[in-house]
Formats: C-alpha cells, structure tokens, sequence
C-alpha cells in the first residue's frame, strides 16, 4: 500500500518553492501526496524564523497535523529547524527535524528512520557545511510558480537571523538557471516568480550577475510574466530598472526592503544603504515607469528607535511614490547583535507604530488603485473564489476581481479597471471583444 504525504508551509516564497521541490522528490519516491486536512502516513512542516513566534506556530501546525492522524510520522524541516532543532524536537508529537544541509535528502531519511521513537531525531549540521544549492519551483498553481534562483545572505544585518539559517550566499550559474527556467516553461503557468534570499546577490560565486540572468531568462519561450521578488536598494542596479522598463516579460513591479527611514537607525541596522539612495531608486523608477508598483519593507520599533525617528521613518515614506508597504514589529531574535541591544522599545509603543505604518499602507494603496480606474490592463486570472468570483493581478500588481468565466482563468485578458470594492480590490470589467492575450512575446 502507497503511503501518503501532506505538506504545510510556513513563511516566504522562498519555502513554498523548496516544499513544492521536496514534495516531488517524495512523489516521485512512491508517495500519494495528500491535502494537509486529510489524513495522511507522513506530515511535513516547513518552518520559517523571520515571522514571529515561530515556537507557537510550529506547536499548533504539529498539533493539528496529529488531530487528522494521531499516528502519523511528523517531520520539521526549514530555517527554525535549523536554529532551534532541539526546542522543536522536544515538541510532542514530532519524530524528525531536519536543518538546512538535510531537507532535501529527506527520501533518504525516510527510508532509513519512518518508525515512530520516543524521541525525535534530529540531523542537523553546522551550517557553515550547508554551500551546495538546490534549485526549485513551485507546482500546482497552474498560473504562477515560485522560482528559487538564489540561496543564503552575507550580509549580517543586526535584527535577522536568515545568514546563520540558511548560510552563505549561493546560485547555480545562468546556464544551469535557465535549464530549471525552461522546466518551469514545459508545465504551462503563466508568471513566474524570482526568489531568493538576497536575489539580488545572484551569480556572486561565479563572476555573474543578477542582471545577466534576467536577459536570459527574457529569451526563454513559454513564460508570458516575471516577477522580481524582494531586491535590497544597493543591488538594484539602474541596469535592471532600466531593462524592466522596456521588457515585455518583467514586469513593471518592484518589491524593495527599506526596514527604516532614519539613517541612524539603518546604520545600526547594518543595512548597506542610506535613505537617500533609497529615493533615488524609487524616483527613477518612477521616471521610467510612472505606472509601477512600488512595495517596501519597513521593520518598527527597532531597539533604540525614538518617536522622533520613528517619524522620520513615517514621513520619509509618506513622502515617497511607493504602492504598499510590508509591515512587521521588531521582534527579538536569538543571536544576533540587535537582540543585545540596549534601550528597547515597548512593546505597546512597537504596536502603536505598527498600527500607524499599516494606516499609512492602506493609504498609498488606494492612492496607487485609483490612479489607475478608469484604465484598460492586462490581468492574469488565477482561479474561483467563493461568492461567484475569479480573481487575479495586472501588469502592475492590481489585485482585481471580476465575475467568474472558465474560459479567462490562467490567461491574460484584456480588462476594464471600472472602481474599487469593499475589499480594497479593483473591480475589473473584462473586454470581450479583445478578451484573450495568448502567448504573449
């Protein structure tokens, strides 16, 4: 009898790639891949330590993997995995943990250690041994796949731990990238989704660049859409902004990490930027493609932060032409300089400035949506929701709602940005005398 495996997925784009990876290892192996509420021999939960309360989450995914089937094999792999493994392992119920050098040999391990113990066993090694990559993409979301193309950070910013989770920075090279891209190419999604830890960092290891992959990977027939994931402000190149604006595959979207407005605090960040670089990206941007989206991450309440540079932060972003804004509160983590830190900000006080940044979000959205009703776009169609309702993204990054038609779900349609809903979503009217843009070049 096939066993069966169901998966869950905590954390960035990044995981959801290497889950979809490991998932096809196992199929491929012999398991029935299975939905994480139905009962299945082995539950795998890969876990991320940028969130917070990474303990908590990780605790009640196990604890409700166990209430569809109490005996079933628990594995957690992923980067809490490799910081915190005997923390996990001490969580009931769990009966594998695998670090960084280890998820992706988990067939074997399979093979050699499915039985249940008292105890859960742990392989986790130091990750400074962890410099191999392991390429990956996502599946079963016919329209978008996650693309992983780069691993691991160098840089040591004070509040993260990602460096000591995922180790040093590392790429295949451009040739063997677009061997995986034109794997992606063969299963008919539409959009594919750059990631990596520190994207940006792509190809340092073998004398090549970011911006090199990305012409590449222009040439590949059978993707219509890039995306590029989080890029840090200093490896942004005026190249890569350059070729996007003029690309009919990258999309005019830009997600770029600020973490804060003050250059005071991003020295004690250790970020490798100051604000001013920071709007010189976005003003060029700008210049180039008037219509782009523009997201920013943002941490509050960093060790040392005073009301004054907290609004520093509030009114630098104000003041920018960015579309949404990623919101998290500082929140300490094990073993890295800013939780050795003096002069903590309140929790309350964190929480209040979280609030008012998410305000703030909400605002340049809509201000975002609006400059574009009354537009025609191109969206992508992901797939029904309930109520009636299919929905996708522009061009752009407009999440748009229409009524439900089979026929546009997973292609590119022509449509009519006609208002926004309750829901903060654009309402899109489709064209049905164009509706359709196949196979575009």
């Amino acid at each position: 009898m096939q066993k069966s495996v169901a998966f869950y997925t905590l954390g960035c784009k990044l995981n959801f790639s290497e889950t979809s990876t490991i998932s096809r290892q196992l199929e491929n192996f012999g398991f029935v891949k299975k939905e994480f509420t139905e009962k299945a021999d082995v539950y795998v939960i890969n876990t991320c330590s940028v969130t917070d309360h990474a303990d908590r989450k990780c605790r009640k995914v196990v604890k409700e993997a166990l209430k569809f089937n109490p005996e079933a094999y628990v594995i957690i792999v992923g980067c809490y995995a490799q910081l915190k493994p005997r923390e996990i392992a001490d969580i009931p119920g769990v009966d594998l943990v695998l670090g960084a050098a280890e998820k992706f040999n988990l067939v074997q391990y399979l093979s050699e250690s499915y039985r249940k113990t008292d105890k859960a066993i742990i392989y986790n090694k130091n990750i400074k041994e962890t410099n191999i990559f392991i390429p990956g993409f996502s599946m079963g979301d016919r329209t978008r796949s996650f693309m992983k193309v780069q691993d691991g950070c160098d840089y040591f910013c004070s509040f993260c731990t990602i460096p000591l989770a995922r180790g040093q920075s590392r790429s295949h090279t451009i040739e063997e990238t677009v061997k995986v891209a034109r794997e992606v190419a063969a299963t008919n999604v539409k959009e594919v989704v750059l990631t990596g830890v520190n994207l940006g960092d792509f190809g340092v290891q073998n004398n090549e660049t970011f911006f090199d992959l990305v012409l590449e990977l222009d040439k590949i027939e059978g993707i219509n859409r890039y995306r590029i994931s989080s890029i840090e402000p200093n490896l942004l190149t005026d190249e890569i902004i350059g070729f996007v604006a003029h690309s009919n595959k990258f999309m005019p979207h830009f997600h770029i990490p600020l973490q804060s407005g003050s250059n005071t605090i991003l020295k004690s960040m250790r970020r490798r930027y100051l604000r001013e670089l920071y709007a010189e990206k976005v003003e060029k941007i700008k210049h180039l493609m008037p219509h782009c989206s523009i997201g920013v991450d943002v941490i509050a309440g960093y060790p040392g932060e005073t009301d004054e540079e907290f609004l520093e932060t509030y009114n630098f972003i104000n003041g920018l032409d960015v579309s949404y804004l990623h919101v998290f509160p500082y929140s300490e983590r094990s073993n890295t300089t800013a939780a050795k830190l003096k002069d903590k900000v309140h929790q309350f006080k964190r929480n209040e400035r979280t609030d008012m940044l998410r305000i703030l979000s909400e605002k340049k959205k809509q201000a975002f949506y609006l400059q574009h009703i009354g537009q025609s776009a191109k969206v992508l169609f992901e797939k029904e929701q309930s109520g009636g309702n299919m929905y996708g993204f522009t061009e752009n990054y407009i999440k748009v709602e229409a009524a439900y038609d089979p026929l546009f779900i997973n292609e590119i349609s022509t449509i009519h940005l006609s208002g926004i809903n309750e829901e903060g979503m654009a309402i899109a009217e489709i064209n049905y005398s164009n509706p359709i843009t196949l196979h575009v070049s």
